[in-house]
């Protein structure tokens, strides 16, 4: 199987879904999971499905066509709830209010709201699997579940994770599916475990080591285990292919060793100005490793028992060049060009290091460029090696990558890392000039920032139209210009001395600025920013 993260703002036509379910079958998948979170028409939860959002009608088309495929719905009853959380009817579902992403589980209302989804979807699905998440919750006994925790003897967190989870599960048994959970929280509260019904089939997601180890606690006690390896697009200004293959290889060895039930290859977070189209020769790569690992092939990465920040220093210290055989191989089967362009932007990119380099949390470029609504971000916090050598590098694989890309697509992920650095590049050109005390030349550095984000608006449109990308990324790029607009006329306004003082550059580049607040109150007091 592999998982098609819909949830962080993908937009599934008809058409579309068809192509990913050709190609799932034509890669050797047996499924193919659809991370849904609040990208679902749920009959019962009407006020949740924007626009784009997969509809059961889709679903049940596919189902007829694809009667080889399952069609594995996932879907999350308490963390990764926030798609409900934040739009209108959904407050009253939270754990704390306007914060965070978890329901709250001793909430009669949401519990009542889960149990009509997991209906919602063993109606609406074929599949013998029901996915209902359970990954990723901080919020565990916080909130109003602060008191019944308390109460509690013993690992308090663990009876109120198995109190809601367990029931749940034991829904999609009485309707005769099997239910499927993440594992990462029964780490942490393994207690929570003794309360699942034993046909719960555990989802264990080790992204930077081999699930080997990890999964013992579930073998041990019985639990059917599915191993959950990533390709690494979350974590990448495009994707890290050599960390992607050891980790699909590891993954699908150790399930072959061990006879588990399967591999589930993960894939998130194509939002953030990401592709989807571009990755799936990965797809069908690693569709490869797991048919290679079934017939006995392969070298068997060696195995570690390491803390995660031990885990991800394994990774990044693989040697790039020349490992990522397979993925490489799936990009060829289509043409040398396409090869060229993965190899620059998959494997030689990383090596120019900072947030090119790889790492295990989401890109720094993405989420301080667009996520964060201040651009400006990124030059405060990663002009060192934007500017620097690592910068110079990366400009010129982009433009090498743009050359070799084969269609708009692939242009605009190497245009993406491109208009990055140069974005950056033309900010510290305009602080230069401020400190100088030259702000019409500032402001004349700023203004070709205008057209970076108009060009990347177009790379938006144009994702969303080819590979059903995010419509947020095209609002995200909208939002990033008007702001450099309005950086520029806060230039124009105060940066000739107006105020009887000069408000520093990083200043002047936040949103919170507020003229004659020389001391900066809103930065400098912890609780003005809560």
């Amino acid at each position: 199987m592999w998982l098609y993260d819909i949830a962080r703002e993908q937009c599934p036509t008809p058409t579309y879904m068809r192509h990913l379910c050709k190609l799932s079958l034509d890669s050797g998948y047996n499924a193919l999971g659809l991370y849904l979170e609040h990208r679902f028409a749920y009959p019962s939860v009407p006020w949740v499905a924007g626009l784009g959002s997969l509809t059961p009608e889709l679903v049940t088309s596919l189902q007829k066509e694809f009667k080889e495929l399952q069609i594995v719905p996932f879907i999350n009853l308490l963390g990764h709830f926030e798609g409900f959380l934040y739009a209108s009817g959904g407050e009253q579902y939270a754990c704390e209010r306007f914060a965070g992403m978890s329901g709250d589980p001793i909430n009669p209302k949401f519990v009542s709201l889960c149990e009509s989804i997991v209906d919602d979807a063993i109606s609406i699905f074929n599949s013998e699997l029901i996915h209902i998440g359970g990954d990723e919750t901080a919020q565990l006994g916080k909130g109003a579940s602060q008191a019944f925790v308390e109460t509690q003897p013993g690992d308090g967190k663990a009876v109120l994770y198995g109190q809601h989870f367990a029931p749940l599960a034991q829904r999609v048994v009485d309707a005769g599916r099997t239910p499927g959970v993440w594992g990462d929280m029964y780490f942490e509260h393994p207690d929570a475990l003794d309360m699942m019904p034993k046909e719960t089939v555990i989802f264990d997601w080790q992204y930077f080591k081999s699930p080997e180890h990890t999964s013992e606690l579930f073998r041990e006690k019985g639990f059917r285990t599915v191993f959950c390896p990533a390709v690494h697009t979350y974590n990448a200004s495009w994707c890290h292919l050599p960390q992607t293959e050891r980790n699909v290889t590891e993954h699908a060895e150790a399930a072959e060793r061990l006879g588990v039930e399967g591999v589930c290859v993960t894939t998130w977070e194509l939002g953030l100005m990401g592709n989807y189209n571009t990755i799936l020769p990965v797809i069908e790569g690693c569709g490869t490793i797991l048919t290679s690992a079934e017939s006995g092939v392969g070298q068997g990465a060696p195995l570690v028992n390491a803390s995660r920040d031990e885990d991800i220093e394994i990774y990044q210290s693989l040697p790039t060049q020349e490992s990522a055989p397979n993925l490489l191989r799936a990009y060829l089967k289509h043409s040398e060009t396409q090869e060229e362009w993965a190899r620059l932007m998959g494997v030689e990119l990383q090596e120019c290091g900072g947030w090119f380099g790889f790492g295990g949390i989401r890109s720094g470029i993405k989420c301080r460029l667009l996520l964060y609504s201040n651009p400006f971000l990124l030059w405060l916090r990663d002009r060192g090696s934007l500017v620097g050598e690592g910068g110079d590098r990366a400009l010129e694989l982009a433009e090498r990558a743009t050359a070799f890309a084969l269609d708009s697509d692939q242009r605009g992920v190497s245009q993406f890392v491109k208009k990055s650095v140069e974005f950056v590049r033309q900010v510290d050109k305009a602080a230069q000039a401020y400190a100088d005390k030259k702000p019409g030349e500032a402001m004349n550095h700023l203004a070709p920032c205008r057209q970076i984000f108009e060009d990347l608006e177009k790379i938006a449109v144009a994702s969303n139209i080819n590979s059903c990308g995010s419509l947020a990324d095209i609002h995200r790029c909208q939002k990033a210009r008007r702001y450099i607009e309005e950086v520029i006329m806060k230039i124009k306004q105060y940066g000739g001395g107006s105020l009887g003082y000069l408000p520093s550059f990083e200043t002047l580049l936040h949103p919170k600025f507020v003229p004659h607040d020389q001391a900066n109150w809103w930065l400098i007091n912890k609780w003005a920013n809560e």
